[in-house]
């Protein structure tokens, strides 16, 4: 798997990071121990986790 980058997930609505989070937490489990894969599955979830919690604390943007 390809690392999803901070950016990439900047303008995207919480619902699809919600999304996007459950999918690659899927695909880590299919990764192997030590992998590429593995590590780039887990820099995206922690990238999203930020962006969804970025979200959280700016608000709905009345």
């Amino acid at each position: 798997m390809r690392l999803i980058t901070a950016a990439e997930l900047d303008t995207l609505p919480e619902t699809v990071l919600h999304s996007k989070f459950y999918r690659v937490n899927q695909e880590l489990v299919a990764t192997e121990p030590a992998t590429t894969e593995r590590a780039n599955a887990l820099a995206s979830l922690e990238n999203i986790n930020r962006a969804i919690i970025k979200r959280r604390i700016k608000g709905p943007g009345f």
